[in-house]
């Protein structure tokens, strides 16, 4: 597959969290995903969907962006933004109704479409500051 394919699934899979479809979401994920660096680590697909159901959850209606992003063969790069308000239970924290805007990077592999393994980072400390869950560092 090329880059430009694996971009039009990730398109599709992102339209799809914007619009609160988390099973259309989850679709982007071979049913023998890793993904790396949540915990805990790595997550096989049923614990990438309890994963996402609690982002769902947590912050409903949140939307992503892509910010940018590198293809090269089967292989993607990105920097994304995830944007909602806090209106569910996070990590024991409970609804604030606090906005927030969280960045990160990812690093996908795909096979037939779909991602097999990933890598992904996101700012959770700025996110928990965000939350008033923790002090700003400082």
């Amino acid at each position: 597959m090329t880059g430009d394919s694996n971009f039009e699934h990730l398109r599709r899979a992102i339209e799809a969290w914007n619009r609160g479809d988390l099973d259309a979401y989850l679709d982007l994920y071979d049913d023998g995903i890793t993904l790396h660096g949540y915990s805990p680590q790595p997550m096989d697909k049923a614990t990438v969907r309890g994963f996402y159901s609690m982002l769902f959850g947590a912050f409903p209606g949140s939307q992503l962006t892509i910010d940018e992003e590198i293809a090269d063969g089967d292989r993607m790069a990105l920097r994304f933004t995830q944007r909602g308000t806090h209106n569910g239970v996070f990590m024991g924290i409970p609804p604030t109704g606090t906005s927030f805007s969280m960045s990160g990077q990812t690093v996908l592999h795909f096979q037939d479409g779909r991602v097999i393994e990933r890598w992904s980072t996101a700012d959770m400390l700025s996110l928990l500051v965000q939350l008033g869950a923790v002090p700003a560092p400082g």
